[in-house]
């Protein structure tokens, strides 16, 4: 955009509406420019403003040397103790933070993708304060070394320092009463309100931050919602959910992600520090007052409830309830496949994706039943099968990984595991499947997307970005199809025949209307 000096004319008519300025001529504005929406404002430093501002009450808007708007400060997420293993910037996206995080002991290759990194910061940052078109700003406080992109709206704002507002067609930014947030990138269609407090953070596309919520070198992707709680270098998204005042998510990953009441993930028990951290592969969820002692890894789609401090391992066996103990967990695999909950989550996914076609930076595969999952089944009735040989037979109860299995749980795990197999509709393949923060991909894909950046035939931002969109649109491909069309419609009849028992469970213990199970009922039809 093309700025402009302000006239002396200008100048004047803002200092009777109130504004205030250490040197007017820093102030540079777009052509379109209108004096009379600017009142009772100081400004500091260089400072441009875009056409159709609305600018009332702010206490100072200012830039300072040194300014970095929120680009290029890394951060350590899962590992709290670590060195950094994320370098934020506006155009950050989940599967590329996964790919950050996944391969930080990778010096060379995270020593590339910082480069790679700094490269698009270096073409996309302003060098001072920037507010764009169309930015309305009320009853702020102080808005220190700010970008703030077109159509987004500040009201309330305590303070921002060192923060940058992306935003797109149908998708701006909204910051509220009472936010403070320092070294913070919100990207479009995100709502930060109501007292949240964010320190070195991302906010993705369509995420909501309120309600006092706390976060601190923490990243938010597509459609998380957190509320009330707290964020520890926690890396969330896409559809991670928090809602209440006592969840603490500190040192995991989450993603498609729902927190109890009470969760809290604890990597402070052990005398070397915060030096643990853990997984909650996507989908997996925790019941109210679950506390989980990281290390620890919880497969997809997973109910995890208790406290659980044996450090088990069970992304081998999704869709199970993982049952902390005393000294003790127990897994009753592939339990979580048919309730209702399970159903419900897979079906409002896809429907509860807020974002504008133009604001869709971070790439999601909502297929639930995917050559990612079936690969994870196979391997799961494997193990069942191979515990079974080694342990006896004839056993009450089966370990591994720090947990158990009952005898009578392992059974049922195979026959939740075989309904699985024949509802898949993907061809039978062998290839291993790698979960980038919402984006499924070969994980041979994804090795020579490495291979590419360390051989620098992958070379900026924009050219990783083309290479995702390119596994994004091959999924169908990969996945193929199976055509075995009559053992498919049977075993799909089989589990929606099994959900409509546990949702009619669900009604005889008084807590669902009449009207509610017959409304789902009738969904679950479709």
């Amino acid at each position: 955009m093309a700025y402009r000096n302000l006239t002396l004319d200008e100048i004047a008519q803002l200092r009777e509406q109130g504004c205030r300025c250490n040197d007017w001529e820093l102030i540079s504005v777009a052509e379109d420019f209108n004096p009379r929406d600017i009142t009772d404002t100081r400004f500091e430093g260089e400072i441009h403003i875009g056409a159709g501002v609305k600018i009332d009450r702010v206490g100072v808007i200012r830039t300072t040397d040194g300014a970095t708007f929120g680009q290029g400060v890394t951060v350590s997420v899962k590992n709290e103790a670590g060195d950094g293993n994320v370098i934020l910037y506006s155009a950050l996206t989940s599967q590329t933070a996964a790919l950050m995080v996944q391969n930080a002991e990778n010096k060379q290759l995270f020593s590339k993708l910082s480069d790679m990194t700094r490269q698009y910061i270096d073409a996309h940052t302003p060098t001072c304060t920037t507010i764009g078109n169309g930015v309305t700003i009320t009853d702020c406080r102080e808005l220190t070394n700010v970008c703030i992109g077109d159509n987004c709206e500040l009201c309330g704002a305590s303070r921002m320092i060192d923060c940058t507002l992306t935003a797109a067609n149908e998708a701006s930014v909204y910051i509220g009463d009472d936010v403070i947030m320092e070294n913070v990138i919100v990207q479009a269609g995100a709502t930060i309100v109501d007292g949240a407090r964010l320190y070195d953070s991302f906010v993705g596309e369509a995420c909501h931050i309120g309600r006092g919520f706390t976060s601190e070198s923490s990243l938010f992707f597509a459609n998380s919602h957190m509320d009330n709680g707290e964020a520890c270098a926690a890396l969330c998204g896409p559809f991670a959910v928090s809602h209440h005042k006592s969840s603490l998510l500190i040192g995991g990953e989450y993603s498609f992600y729902n927190a109890g009441s009470g969760t809290n993930f604890s990597n402070h028990a052990y005398k070397m520090g915060p030096i643990h951290y853990g997984t909650m592969e996507r989908g997996a969820k925790t019941a109210s007052g679950a506390h989980i002692l990281w290390p620890a890894k919880i497969g997809a789609f997973s109910m995890a409830m208790g406290k659980i401090e044996t450090h088990p391992d069970t992304s081998l066996f999704p869709f199970s309830y993982v049952i902390g103990g005393p000294r003790r967990t127990s897994l009753k695999p592939g339990q979580n496949l048919c309730t209702v909950g399970t159903y419900r989550d897979i079906v409002k996914w896809p429907k509860r994706d807020k974002r504008p076609l133009s604001a869709r930076r971070s790439l999601i595969t909502f297929d639930w039943l995917s050559p990612y999952i079936i690969e994870r089944i196979k391997k799961a009735i494997a193990t069942l099968e191979q515990l079974q040989e080694e342990q006896g037979s004839d056993a009450d109860e089966y370990t591994m990984n720090g947990f158990s299995i009952s005898a009578s749980a392992l059974q049922r795990g195979l026959f939740y595991y075989d309904m699985a197999l024949r509802m898949y509709e993907g061809s039978d393949t062998t290839t291993e499947w790698t979960d980038l923060l919402g984006l499924l991909a070969p994980t041979e894909a994804v090795q020579q997307i490495l291979e590419d950046i360390l051989s620098g035939d992958i070379s900026t931002i924009e050219m990783l970005e083309d290479h995702m969109h390119d596994i994004y649109d091959s999924y169908a491909q990969w996945k193929g199809y199976n055509e075995n069309d009559a053992e498919h419609e049977q075993a799909i009849a089989e589990w929606k025949e099994t959900i409509r028992r546990d949702a009619e469970r669900e009604y005889e213990m008084g807590d669902v209307s009449e009207e509610q199970l017959a409304d789902f009922l009738e969904g679950l039809k479709n």
